[in-house]
C-alpha cells in the first residue's frame, strides 16, 4: 500500500558538479526536493520505488544497486540506486538524479528499486505500472521523478508554446492536491508536444495512490530555463 510520495523535478542540473557556476541558481528546488525526501523517509517505507521517465531500451526495472553516471553532462560524478548488486543496464538520466537525490538524504533503511517509465505509455499502462508498485509491499513508497513543460520561454528547449503555462497550472494543481483522476486525465498527447517528460511518472503514482487517502502538498514550483519544475509530496 503507498504511503507516501515525493515528486521531484528531473534536469541533470540539480547536480552542482553538473550545474558548475549556474549551480546556486537552483538552490531552492533542492532544498525543497530534501524537504520532500524527509517526508518519505518520516513514512518508514519497507520499499521505496524510485520512478522516472526513460525511453527504449531506458525503460523497465533497474534492481538495487544499479549504477548510473553523469559524465555525459560534464561532470565525472557516478551514483548507485541504494545498495545491491546491481544490474547490467545503467540507469537512465531520471533515475541518476534519483539515486543521487537519495545519496544526500538515505532511504530511510527501506529496500530501494528503480522503474523507468516509456515516455510513450498511456495514462492507463502507467496506471497499472503503479497499482503493482502500491500491492508489493505492506508500506510503499515512491520518489517520483519528471518535469512540466519545456516550452516556457522561446529560449526554452521546446521554444515559447502558449499552452504550457495552462499545461502546468493544472499539473501543479493535480500533484498540489493529490487529484488522483486529475493527474490521470492529464493529455498525454499535449505533454508530449509540450516535452513535459513527468506526465508518465506522475500517472505511475496516481495508480499507485488509487483507494488511499492520502493529501497532497505542493512545496516548490518554478520555471527556470523555461522548464517547469514542481516539488510536491503526498502523504
Amino acid at each position: 500500500m503507498l504511503v507516501a510520495a515525493a515528486v521531484c523535478p528531473c534536469p541533470p542540473l540539480l547536480v552542482p558538479e553538473v550545474a558548475s557556476g549556474a549551480a546556486p541558481e537552483l538552490d531552492a528546488a533542492r532544498a525543497h526536493c530534501a524537504d520532500a525526501l524527509g517526508v518519505l523517509a518520516a513514512a518508514r517505507p519497507d520499499r521505496l520505488y524510485v520512478v522516472g521517465a526513460a525511453s527504449g531500451d531506458a525503460s523497465g526495472v533497474f534492481p538495487a544497486g544499479s549504477a548510473g553516471s553523469f559524465a555525459g553532462f560534464g561532470a565525472d560524478l557516478a551514483v548507485r540506486l541504494g545498495e545491491g548488486p546491481g544490474g547490467d543496464r545503467p540507469l537512465p538520466a531520471s533515475l541518476a538524479v534519483g539515486a543521487w537525490l537519495l545519496s544526500r538524504t538515505g532511504a530511510s533503511g527501506a529496500a530501494v528499486e528503480g522503474l523507468g517509465v516509456d515516455e510513450e505509455a498511456s495514462a492507463e499502462e502507467c496506471a497499472e505500472y503503479g497499482r503493482r508498485l502500491a500491492a508489493s509491499a505492506e508500506r510503499v513508497a515512491l520518489l517520483v521523478l519528471g518535469d512540466g513543460s519545456a516550452c516556457r520561454t522561446v529560449k526554452a528547449p521546446g521554444y515559447f508554446d502558449e499552452r504550457a503555462a495552462g499545461f502546468d497550472a493544472e499539473a501543479a494543481r493535480v500533484l498540489g492536491s493529490a487529484d488522483v483522476p486529475g493527474v490521470l486525465a492529464l493529455d498525454a498527447g499535449l505533454a508530449r508536444e509540450l516535452k513535459a517528460a513527468g506526465r508518465a511518472p506522475w500517472q505511475v503514482l496516481a495508480g499507485a495512490a488509487e483507494g488511499t487517502d492520502l493529501t497532497g502538498r505542493l512545496l516548490h514550483e518554478d520555471a527556470p530555463y523555461g522548464v517547469e519544475y514542481l516539488v510536491a509530496v503526498w502523504s
